[in-house]
């Protein structure tokens, strides 16, 4: 397995409240995490590395041989974030409201989950075709999905911006999660919508298809955001699976 990430602050925020990570445990499982803070100036570069960071430490030490059992233990965790989340926006007045998405995949030699709460977005490129595969947790999604506005239509929704689900909100900290087959040659994205709210499909396949390393690519998504306005932090993992179906970790 090839893997990389690359986060910036963009042009106009003072804090980047992006955080990424990628582990592995014991047993050559690899955990990809990217998390978006919310709050501001009220902790969400807090929220967001305290969710990468312990889950990561944690996922390290573990000896979980399937993707499906390091999954089962990590919603467990996942719970166990947001409400310590929570715990220490109560406690502490300038944590107060703050909260993250979350983004991950679990990957090994055959399978992977893509799992996520909030707007964070899991991408795979197969065959020279991008793919979604997860879905936002947010308000022009709800009316997309009730046939309300169009998919062209929520890109420049007045409420695009509204998340209907995070972590460190409330005690529901249920993600949704895909269950893959992996393939020789899949190209997996994760990123936060610093980078999906400005950058279009289209132009991300481009940059995922064209030569070069993937610290090149990770690299180039940042830059085509921070040209397409940089309004938000934006933050990029590209985990890729060899050409020959082996994995191995750079």
């Amino acid at each position: 397995m090839k893997s990389s990430f690359l986060s910036d602050i963009g042009k106009v925020r003072k804090v980047n409240e992006d955080s990424v990570g990628l582990y592995q445990n014991q047993k050559q499982i690899t955990l990809g995490l990217v998390a978006d803070g919310i709050g501001g100036n009220r902790g969400g570069d807090v929220a967001s590395a305290m969710v990468v960071q312990h889950l990561g430490y944690l996922f390290e030490e573990s000896t979980f041989e399937t993707v499906a059992q390091a999954y089962e233990w990590l919603q467990k965790q996942v719970q166990v974030e947001n409400d310590l989340l929570i715990q220490k926006g109560e406690q502490y007045p300038d944590l107060e409201g703050m909260g993250s998405t979350l983004v991950l995949i679990l990957i090994d030699s055959a399978n992977c989950i893509i799992a996520n709460i909030g707007d964070s977005r899991g991408y795979r490129l197969r065959n020279n075709e991008l793919q979604q595969i997860s879905r936002d947790h947010s308000l022009v999604n709800e009316l997309i999905k009730q046939g309300a506005i169009t998919k062209e239509e929520a890109v420049n929704h007045p409420q695009k911006n509204v998340i209907v689900k995070t972590l460190g909100i409330n005690h529901d900290a249920q993600m949704d999660h895909y269950a893959l087959k992996v393939e020789p040659g899949d190209l997996f994205l994760l990123c936060t919508d610093g980078l999906s709210k400005l950058v279009a499909e289209a132009k991300i396949k481009v940059i995922l298809t064209a030569p070069g390393s993937l610290e090149e690519k990770c690299q180039q998504l940042i830059t085509q955001a921070r040209v397409n306005g940089g309004d938000d932090n934006i933050t990029a993992l590209l985990v890729a699976a060899d050409e020959s179906g082996e994995r191995r970790c750079e």
